[in-house]
């Protein structure tokens, strides 16, 4: 255990060494400490987003859904691969490309400003508000997730490992913003794919390849092996297709889509785009793969659990099997990738709501750098106090917000980046109609048939295209760009 802690402290000293090694290339200036200077090469684009979209839901939750469901998690992450290629294809380069010729830092922003670069505050404002909300939810199931896996290897107290989180998120963004996130991704993005496939490596040599795999697992449970879920209301194609517009909510992912506002350039896209997709592919394979094994190699994890406890229960899978087949050197490496991989995921979401208060919600402070680094440390203590008294765990906490910024923004921009104007009252009605699909389809007995964002998403497209045809919502003049 000493070996372990040492290595953990070892790799996060060096992992927070490189964030605040890019102050020494930062600028105080509102620009540089919320989107990099927009000066980000593919390479750090690609591995930045990749591990900001993939941090505490892949390594905590992912991992503890696999856990109880066994290969019916194939599906999930096969619809969400799909989903997000389809947003990579369409419309990232759309929007680093207009928020560029606009010259504006938020999607809140992005949003509502028009062709002619007027500010819409009735359009800005409520998605100001939705993310400040909703995105300091997900950064606390961020600290969370890092919190539950202290808490799984060294049996701390959670409030240590949250507070701990909350601390190295605020010394990321105060040495370097934006860029400070984005460099510390990369190197996390490369120690995430290489702990996991010796993770996986370690545990195929005790249990076997995929037949033995499908064995024991079919042992402890048939249905562990059951591909197709049973009694779905709406048939397979739509249980999938759900997972897909799951993907797709990456369209409402400010924390995500800052890092295409921040590239170099819009022709740099496709490069970031081929270099995502040949990280992700593979960390998500080795991901459900250890889920599989872990429910092999550790099967009493939710043993006599209560079921409304089970979930949280099943998160503890990636340090429990870590620390059950890695040398101790290893384990504090997989365990300080995991750590700081969730706080610098943290940190973004953190910046993206710094830039919503500073830019949409109190534009007086757009240009103060210090009034940046102000709302950076109360959004902070804002997603501390929620993960502290959050009773959720992870995959719950982050697919609540991905949903609810995916119905609620995801829509208007898509409109945006395609030329569509919308007026502030469809705009407002259309994200509030986004909010109440996702959680009244969450709350319905449909909720485990088809992934709520399909419905989120769709309903307020239909709206979008009702009032279209009714006419005076929809301000004159429609495409802008």
């Amino acid at each position: 255990m000493p070996l372990t802690v040492t290595s953990f402290c070892v790799f996060l000293l060096l992992f927070s060494a490189i964030g605040i090694l890019a102050s020494t290339r930062s600028r105080p200036s509102t620009e540089d400490y919320l989107l990099a200077g927009r000066e980000v090469s593919p390479w750090l684009t690609a591995l930045s987003s990749v591990a900001t979209n993939n941090s505490g839901f892949m390594f905590v939750g992912l991992l503890g859904f696999t856990y109880r469901f066994g290969v019916q998690a194939v599906w999930l992450q096969l619809g969400w691969v799909l989903g997000d290629l389809i947003v990579w294809l369409w419309v990232h380069r759309r929007v680093r490309e207009l928020s560029g010729r606009l010259e504006v830092a938020s999607v809140p922003e992005l949003l509502g400003t028009d062709g002619s670069g007027a500010r819409v505050s009735g359009i800005i404002a409520p998605a100001a508000l939705l993310t400040f909300f909703f995105l300091a939810g997900y950064a606390a199931a961020q600290f969370k997730a890092g919190s539950t896996a202290l808490t799984a290897m060294f049996g701390w107290e959670p409030w240590v490992g949250a507070c701990l989180g909350a601390g190295i998120v605020v010394l990321y963004c105060f040495s370097g913003g934006l860029r400070a996130s984005i460099w510390t991704d990369a190197a996390q993005a490369m120690v995430m794919l290489g702990s996991m496939m010796a993770l996986v490596l370690v545990a195929a040599l005790q249990v076997g390849g995929p037949v033995a795999l499908s064995a024991a697992l079919r042992a402890q449970d048939p249905d562990l092996v059951r591909w197709i879920p049973q009694g779905l209301s709406f048939g397979f194609g739509l249980y999938v297709l759900g997972f897909v517009f799951g993907g797709l909510g990456a369209i409402g992912q400010p924390h995500i889509l800052v890092r295409s506002m921040a590239i170099r350039s819009p022709e740099d896209i496709p490069r970031a785009r081929g270099i995502y997709f040949a990280w992700f592919v593979p960390f998500n394979i080795l991901a459900v793969l250890a889920g599989l094994y872990g429910r092999v190699l550790l099967p009493n994890l939710i043993a006599g659990v209560d079921p409304s406890a089970a979930a949280t229960a099943a998160e503890q899978t990636l340090p429990r099997l870590t620390t059950l087949l890695l040398p101790d050197a290893l384990i504090g490496m997989v365990l300080a990738g995991l750590f700081s991989a969730t706080m610098s995921t943290a940190d973004s979401q953190v910046l993206a709501c710094s830039a919503a208060v500073t830019h949409d919600l109190a534009p007086r402070w757009r240009n103060s750098y210090f009034g940046s680094k102000l709302a950076t440390l109360c959004v902070t203590a804002l997603a501390l106090a929620v993960a502290l008294s959050a009773k959720e765990g992870v995959f719950d906490l982050v697919l609540s917000a991905w949903s609810a910024l995916g119905a609620s923004l995801g829509p208007l921009l898509l409109l945006r980046v395609f030329g569509l104007s919308v007026s502030p009252t469809l705009a407002v009605a259309m994200m509030l109609a986004g909010l109440a699909t996702v959680f009244g389809w969450q709350s319905s007995a449909y909720a485990g048939d088809v992934f709520k964002l399909l419905p989120g998403i769709v309903v307020p497209l239909v709206i979008y295209a009702a009032a279209t045809r009714l006419g005076p919502l929809i301000r004159p003049g429609g495409r802008t760009l």
